[in-house]
């Protein structure tokens, strides 16, 4: 946290934005980790919700000049109910890769409805996007003045990391780890396990959409790309990566495959190339991902 706060005093603004969406991708890595690592659940549609995040807080700033807190709750809420209208059919119709797939198709829809959407600027998206004052009564920040959205954004994102480390951790996160363990010992428990996937499947959801909310003031900019299938490859490239068996691990994740592209911006098509070497190279010599790979060391060096 000291290191983050420290950010805009050691880089440049380029940084400094790509330092903000590390943040933000930090979220959404560990927003899917709570299906994928706490209770197996995979997703391929979490764009989505990142989507209508972003496009819910655009719309409700700056067509309906909401303030910025109020429009982030609307944001997350508004994907939690999208999650839970996907999630209902999905959940009932399929589960394991057909679940995935299924999620995939509601996300191609999501996007195909955004880019033919006059309100949301079809094609061409939101743009030029103010970044609003935040007031608390009589106290007023100007969060277009200098660094102020980035420690907005860190607060922010501080904040739903702790939140979804407390569901991690409650008897709700630990039911959900049996479910994932072995769903038909949990039902006969006593677990509804369709019901706590639901749950977690809308919670996800809407942790996504406030992560996605954050990008729309910070980029200034939303198109309808954030709702792509290739956007909901990101979160699950992150938690690969750093390791899903981790809480921490999509976090590192985001952190190594932000600097990855940074490395190869100046090439052209070559952040797709490295990114899907990288899948290939997780998937194949590091199923346990970078934590994984590190505790496998540090126990090999533990003396017998």
């Amino acid at each position: 946290m000291g290191v983050a706060l420290c950010v805009p005093g050691l880089l440049n603004r380029g940084l400094v934005f790509i330092a903000g969406m590390v943040w933000i991708n930090a979220v959404f890595g560990l927003s899917f980790n709570l299906l994928f690592g706490l209770s197996g659940v995979l997703s391929f549609g979490q764009a989505m919700f990142f989507a209508a995040g972003a496009y819910a807080t655009a719309v409700l700033t700056q067509q309906f000049a909401l303030p910025l807190v109020p429009a982030l709750l609307l944001s997350a809420v508004i994907g939690g109910a999208l999650a839970a209208l996907v999630g209902s059919v999905a959940l009932r119709r399929s589960e394991g890769v057909y679940f995935a797939i299924l999620t995939l198709a509601f996300a191609e829809l999501i996007h195909l409805l955004i880019a033919n959407t006059a309100l949301l600027g079809r094609n061409d998206g939101l743009a030029g996007l103010v970044r609003p004052r935040l007031g608390i009564g009589s106290w007023q920040i100007d969060l277009a003045a200098g660094d102020n959205f980035y420690y907005f954004i860190v607060l922010t994102c501080s904040l739903l990391i702790l939140f979804i480390r407390w569901v991690v951790g409650t008897p709700f996160g630990r039911a959900l780890q049996a479910v994932k363990q072995d769903p038909e010992r949990a039902e006969f428990l006593g677990i509804p396990v369709r019901r706590h996937r639901l749950a977690i499947f809308v919670l996800a959801g809407a942790t996504t959409a406030a992560a996605g909310a954050l990008v729309a003031p910070w980029a200034q900019i939303v198109t309808p790309e954030l709702a792509h299938w290739s956007n909901s490859t990101n979160p699950i490239l992150y938690t690969l990566l750093g390791g899903s068996a981790y809480f921490w691990g999509p976090v590192l994740g985001a952190v190594v495959l932000s600097a990855v592209f940074y490395a190869t911006r100046t090439l052209v098509g070559m952040s797709d190339m490295v990114t899907g070497l990288l899948l290939l190279v997780v998937v194949v010599s590091l199923p346990g991902g970078i934590l994984g790979l590190l505790a496998r060391w540090t126990q090999r060096k533990e003396p017998q």
